[in-house]
């Protein structure tokens, strides 16, 4: 799977240690930043990763910050992407499974190494059920293309 992923200042250090570990999964992951711990503005990366699944260059995208509350936000503004705040394994299943999320976000000041690897593998495993939940996407999705106008 072609992953692209992202920080801010915050999540560097997480992102740099998990890096190692999506490949040794087998995906092909392009690091779009940020390269550092100096600071930066968080919307500037989660637009790079939101675009790239959003244009289809890649498959999923992860992004870390301290919370993952302001890239989530950032990353939903951008077409097509279902960017997903998750905290633990039963929120990333349930991210793919029922809402079908494509941009997972991640808290580097909140969840430790381990438990982040372990929802990233979840996630990534998951496959979106669809049925009733596909319908309720498909609603999101008519509501983004109409400019947020109710359907």
């Amino acid at each position: 799977m072609k992953i692209a992923i992202g920080s801010d200042h915050r999540g560097y250090e997480t992102k740099r240690r998990l890096l190692p570990i999506l490949e040794k999964l087998g995906h092909q992951v392009s690091d779009l930043g940020t390269d550092g711990g100096s600071s930066v503005d968080y919307p500037d990366f989660a637009f790079l990763v939101a675009q790239a699944v959003s244009e289809g260059r890649v498959d999923r995208g992860i992004l870390i910050c301290g919370t993952s509350i302001g890239m989530c936000i950032a990353a939903n503004k951008v077409k097509g992407v279902r960017a997903a705040p998750c905290h633990d394994s039963i929120t990333a299943e349930m991210s793919r499974r029922h809402n079908d999320a494509n941009v997972l976000c991640l808290s580097a000041d909140l969840l430790g190494d381990e438990l982040i690897a372990r929802m990233i593998r979840i996630w990534l495993e998951t496959e979106f059920e669809g049925g009733r939940h596909a319908r309720r996407v498909d609603k999101i999705t008519r509501f983004e293309g109409n400019k947020g106008e109710a359907t």
